[in-house]
C-alpha cells in the first residue's frame, strides 16, 4: 500500500533488516522515551526484541527519505500474532498478564496486536490513519473477527491513574462472554473512583491515543489493569469485536474490503 504521500510506503516486514529497524523504532518508543526493559533487550544494538517477533507479522509504516541502512526508515510499526501462530507457538504474549480463556472459548477467529508505536516526528499526522488502514486489510485478508492485545499507560503509580481506570472500568468494560482478567500478582483494580464521580475530562486528557482510537472504534476493555515493572507501565487489555463495530466503522471496513478485492 502506497500513502498519498509518495515518500511513504506501508507494508509488511519481509527480511530480517526490516524486523531490525522495527525492533529500532521499538527501543526509541520503549526503551528510550518510556524507560522500559526486557530480557532480550540489546542495548549495545539498540533493539527491542522478545520471542515472540520472529513468529509475528510486522506491519511498518516507513518513510523513503530516511536512512534503511541506519535502520532509520521504519516510522510507525504494528506487531499482529494471527490465533492460529499463536496456537502453534503455544500462547499469545498477552497470556502472561490476562486471562484469555473467554476470547478461546469463543471459537472465533483471533489476532493479537502488539508493539504498536510511531516516530516522535510522526505523531500527530497521518501515521495512525495509514497505520489503522493497513491492518484493515490485514484483518479483512485473515478473516479476523476479535482483535484484542495490551495497551499501556506510562508509569507504575496506579493512584495517578485513578481517573482513567476507573473511566474505562465504569464506561467500556467487555461483555461477560468477552471478558478477559488480569492474572494475579501484578494484577491491579482498575475501579478506584465510584462510577458516579468519575470526571471524564480529566481521564480523557489522561488517556493514551491509542487506547482512545480503540474506544472510538467500539473497543472495550478487560476487568482489572496489569502493573508492569520491566516496562515501566500499567496495562490495560482492549478487545475489539467487528461484529460490535458501529456502523460508521464497518462501513470503513467494507470500503477496505472492495481494495482488498
Amino acid at each position: 500500500m502506497i500513502a498519498d504521500d509518495p515518500h511513504l510506503e506501508l507494508r509488511l516486514a519481509s527480511s530480517e533488516r526490516d524486523l531490525r529497524a522495527a525492533q529500532r523504532l521499538r527501543y526509541r518508543v520503549f526503551v528510550e522515551e518510556l524507560g522500559g526493559d526486557g530480557d532480550m533487550v540489546d542495548h549495545p544494538a539498540r533493539l527491542e526484541r522478545d520471542e515472540f517477533d520472529t513468529i509475528c507479522d510486522h506491519l511498518l509504516l516507513i518513510d523513503r527519505r530516511r536512512d534503511a541502512g541506519a535502520l532509520e526508515d521504519v516510522v510507525g510499526v504494528y506487531r499482529l500474532l494471527p490465533g492460529d501462530r499463536a496456537a502453534h507457538a503455544g500462547r499469545f504474549y498477552c497470556d502472561s498478564e490476562y486471562d484469555l480463556g473467554p476470547l478461546r472459548s469463543s471459537g472465533r477467529r483471533l489476532l493479537e496486536l502488539g508493539r504498536s508505536c510511531v516516530h516522535p516526528d510522526f505523531r500527530g499526522g497521518s501515521a495512525v490513519f495509514l497505520l489503522w488502514s493497513g491492518l484493515a486489510d490485514y484483518v479483512l485478508a485473515q478473516g479476523i473477527e476479535l482483535l484484542f492485545g495490551v495497551a499501556s499507560f506510562h508509569g507504575t503509580d496506579v493512584e495517578a491513574l485513578a481517573q482513567p481506570l476507573s473511566y474505562l472500568h465504569a464506561f467500556h468494560l467487555a461483555p461477560e462472554d468477552l471478558r478477559v482478567r488480569a492474572r494475579p500478582g501484578h494484577a491491579q483494580r482498575m475501579d478506584l473512583v465510584p462510577a458516579g464521580s468519575v470526571d471524564r475530562r480529566a481521564a480523557m486528557l489522561t488517556m493514551p491515543p491509542l487506547i482512545k482510537a480503540y474506544l472510538r472504534l467500539g473497543g472495550f476493555v478487560g476487568e482489572g489493569a496489569w502493573v508492569d515493572h520491566a516496562f515501566n507501565t500499567t496495562d490495560v487489555c482492549l478487545l475489539l469485536d467487528t461484529a460490535r463495530m458501529s456502523t460508521r466503522h464497518r462501513d470503513f471496513y467494507a470500503r477496505r474490503a472492495v481494495t482488498v478485492e
